[in-house]
Parts: C-alpha cells; structure tokens; sequence
C-alpha cells in the first residue's frame, strides 16, 4: 500500500471518530467563488483529558471536540508536502495545542485524497490561497473567531508546505514559460504559463513569523527572497529527497533577509521531519519511515518540537 492510501485510511478513521493531542475538532472551510472546499482539523488547549485513539497507521491523543476556553490564543498553520493530509505534523500541532496556541492543519490540493490533481502545477498557485483562506475563515466566520488573535498568527510548512510558507510570507516564486510540470501537458495552468499570464500566488502580512522544513524550492531565484522580513526557523535535512537538496535549503537560508534561526540536521533525510512512524506505518511506506543507522527520528522531533515551540512563543507570544 502507499504512503497516500495510508494517509488516506488516517483522514477516514478521524472524520468517523478519530484523534490528536489536546482539544481537537475536523475543519471544514465552504468552497466560494470557484474555489474547493478546504478539509483540515484544529488542534487547540483543552482542559479535559485526552485519549489515545488508532486513526490509520497513526496513534494519536485528542479530546474530541472539547470546548475551547476563555481568551484569546495565538493561531498557528500547518501546511502538508506532496501527498500528506492534516494528520502529517500532528506531534507539532500538539505541542503548541499543549502550550497555548491554537493549531490549524488543512489539506492542499495535492494531498493524498486530491486525486489527479497530485501532479497539476495549478496547486502551486493554489496552495498558498489556501493558507490565507484558512486565516480567512478563522477569523470571521468560524464560531470561535473573537477567540483568535489576529496579532499573533504563525505558520509551519515541509517540503512542498515549504514552498507554501514562503510564497506566504513573501517570497516570489519565478515559474517561467516552460516550467518542468508542464512538460507534454496542456492544462488551462499550463496554457496560462506558456502565454505569461499566471497570476501571483498569494501573500498574507497577518503571517509574523514562519518555521520552513526542507522546503521546495524548485521555483524560487535569489531574488525571490527580497520582500521576505518575518522572523524564520529554517531546518534543513543532511541527505534530502523528494526533490529537496540539502545545498537548496542552505542557500534559502543564505538568501532570506530577515532574521533566520537555521538547523542543519546530521544523520536526516527529507522525511525525517515527519513524526516517528509506528510499526504498520513502517511497513507500509518504508521509504518515508527509514532512517540512516544511528538516526534516532523520535528523540529528534523532541529537540525539534521544543524548539519550534520556543520560536513561536518568542515571536507570537513574547512581543
């Protein structure tokens, strides 16, 4: 079985009752004006004790659907790589669910439930309307809106979720012409390229501050960076993959202006940032699940945790 069908078995197991770590409710952001509905989950504190529950290959703790306290919280988004789903990160969104931050993970169009769309270049535009749709959402029409501070809003992104964070914050993406996706491929996206006619990918100011793991960078010139002035936590991995470089991730962290935290990681590769994989997952998708010998990914994601943890509370909470 795939990565993406396990992933896929994850999403149904939650939507019929599964789990995460704190307060935990399914998101669902109504399709408008052409574009999809977006799927996702929030984490978020919660005075009530979790449990564990099975969803997929996962083992997670959640208190479904606890009501969210009294006050005003810090917002934090979650954006997947190729083929994840909102369930990619969950050890991150609990930690800051845990410590006071409300967690909002969705999935992209290329996640592992988007079907052909996987390979359309059109979820490169799409992705980061995405993030500023979510925001949208969270601080107006949801229900617990006036409990979001729209002052404090930060966001995490692996891989093509890199990608995503950066356009996000700034960064401007140079996709050409004859980008490589486009390759024997006649899609309206495609077309579009082809005549220069692609709009921008959207931006969003109410982002302070970003943590980027071994981002995609396929799109990005030295120039891209320019406009990028939030605070970012950079982690790059040693041996890459999926179409991330190690030297990719350490000129990003060369290029970008603003105050960058940079974490090389020795002994990783470019799924390493994903949580520890349990012992189906690993027989399922041992590529996503294997580390080099002396790697320990679970003590990693501690170190990891704590830090990302530590870097939203300095930008989102202490200022």
């Amino acid at each position: 079985m795939t990565l993406l069908k396990c992933l896929f078995i994850a999403v149904i197991c939650l939507a019929e009752g599964g789990a995460h770590a704190a307060g935990f409710r399914l998101l669902d952001i109504p399709s408008e004006g052409g574009q999809r509905e977006i799927k996702g989950a929030l984490w978020y504190p919660c005075d009530q004790p979790p449990t564990e529950v099975k969803a997929g290959p996962f083992k997670i703790m959640v208190a479904r659907d606890c009501p969210l306290p009294a006050g005003r919280f810090p917002l934090v988004v979650i954006s997947h790589g190729w083929g994840g789903t909102f369930l990619g990160h969950y050890d991150v969104a609990q930690t800051l669910a845990d410590a006071g931050f409300i967690v909002a993970a969705i999935n992209h169009g290329d996640s592992s439930t988007g079907g052909p769309r996987n390979e359309d270049f059109s979820v490169f535009i799409e992705r980061p309307a995405d993030i500023k749709r979510t925001v949208d959402f969270l601080l107006g029409a949801w229900p617990d809106a006036a409990q979001v501070d729209a002052a404090r809003i930060g966001l995490f992104g692996f891989s093509r979720g890199g990608y995503t964070g950066l356009v996000v914050v700034g960064a401007r993406p140079l996709f050409g012409r004859s980008p490589k996706v486009c390759e024997g491929k006649e899609t309206p996206i495609c077309q579009q390229a082809r005549k220069g006619e692609l709009q921008e990918p959207a931006h969003d100011v109410r982002i302070k501050a970003a943590v980027i793991a071994d981002p995609l960078s396929v799109f990005f010139t030295p120039q891209s960076f320019s406009t990028v002035r939030v605070p970012i936590q950079l982690w790059g991995s040693e041996r890459g993959g999926d179409g991330v470089t190690p030297a990719s991730v350490v000129a990003i962290s060369r290029q970008l202006p603003g105050p960058v935290e940079f974490h090389a990681v020795p002994g990783s590769q470019h799924f390493s940032f994903m949580p520890p994989c349990s012992a189906e997952l690993s027989k399922l998708a041992p590529e996503i699940c294997s580390d080099a010998a002396g790697f320990d990914r679970a003590a990693f994601h501690q170190e990891m945790n704590t830090r990302i943890l530590a870097f939203f509370r300095h930008y989102l909470l202490d200022r």
